[in-house]
């Protein structure tokens, strides 16, 4: 080999290395500000007229007594709903062959070994196999999903760690939740969006009382690149108004019209979402 190119190859896996070291290290004790959690988002893809108690069973039983034996919580399980905004009104959103129903699962993670742990190693744990059996033994021909997609996320710098509303902790029954994720078309227009929301946009939504669960940058999954988020409120009419409000806020208002910001969201996806009954958001 080139001595040259041998130099060059040492050099940059060391560098490689560093950098490596460098993000586990951040992960376990935190930059220079407030540690930024990390975030693991599950799609589970529902066959439809699948039964799909064993995998509410499992979620329920096993995998989030699993998870909070681990110090991990709280865990969000949700369903998505059909909204009419114009009426107000909500119902349970059916799925099809071709556009599934989905189970969401949202698990916070204090860093990436937590994270590698879980996804790696918490179903074969005996516990979790025996409380999780039917799920987990389910027959070839009679899956409750067609897949499993799922996102890793970092918190955003604004919002570093989950927020969780009194509404959501006491778990009023009629809370709803909307997570959105904004698509870029460029890696550098996706950094900007999320300059957007830690310079100004985040507090614009906490002073309009839209409590924000989360903001996370996807870092690895479908669809890149993109970040998320959930706002939520005790009830659609209180969600649905805090959003009338947004749009004309002044701040809101001149931040979008700055050259700065100008196409840095090509697609916005915007998904309403209810807690299903063993959910701890």
């Amino acid at each position: 080999m080139n001595p040259t190119r041998r130099t060059f190859l040492r050099t940059s896996f060391a560098a490689s290395a560093t950098a490596a070291l460098s993000l586990r290290a951040a992960d376990r004790t935190g930059s220079p500000g407030a540690p930024r959690e990390f975030y693991e988002l599950r799609a589970y893809r529902l066959k439809p007229g699948a039964a799909t108690a064993p995998l509410d069973h499992y979620l329920e039983a096993a995998l989030i007594p699993a998870l909070g034996k681990r110090g991990l919580g709280p865990v969000g399980a949700f369903t998505e709903l059909e909204v009419d905004k114009k009426a107000g009104t909500s119902k349970p959103k059916v799925g099809t062959v071709e556009a599934p129903a989905v189970l969401w699962l949202l698990i916070t993670h204090p860093n990436l070994d937590s994270f590698i742990g879980v996804a790696a190693d918490l179903n074969t744990e005996a516990a979790v196999q025996a409380a999780g059996r039917d799920y987990l033994l389910t027959p070839k021909a009679s899956p409750a999903y067609t897949r499993v997609d799922s996102w890793l996320l970092r918190a955003f710098a604004g919002m570093p760690k989950l927020a969780v509303p009194a509404f959501s902790k006491t778990k009023v029954a009629t809370r709803v939740f909307e997570m959105r994720d904004y698509e870029s078309h460029s890696e550098e227009r996706a950094l900007n969006k999320m300059a957007m929301f830690d310079d100004g946009e985040i507090e614009v939504m906490r002073d309009l009382g839209m409590a924000p669960l989360f903001f996370g940058q996807a870092v690895a999954g479908p669809n890149l690149p993109h970040l998320r988020y959930i706002t939520c409120a005790p009830d659609l009419t209180s969600h649905l108004a805090n959003w009338k409000k947004f749009g004309p806020d002044p701040r809101w208002v001149k931040m979008k019209d700055e050259p700065r910001y100008k196409d840095n969201t090509s697609k916005n996806t915007a998904r309403f979402l209810v807690p299903t009954p063993y959910s701890q958001l």
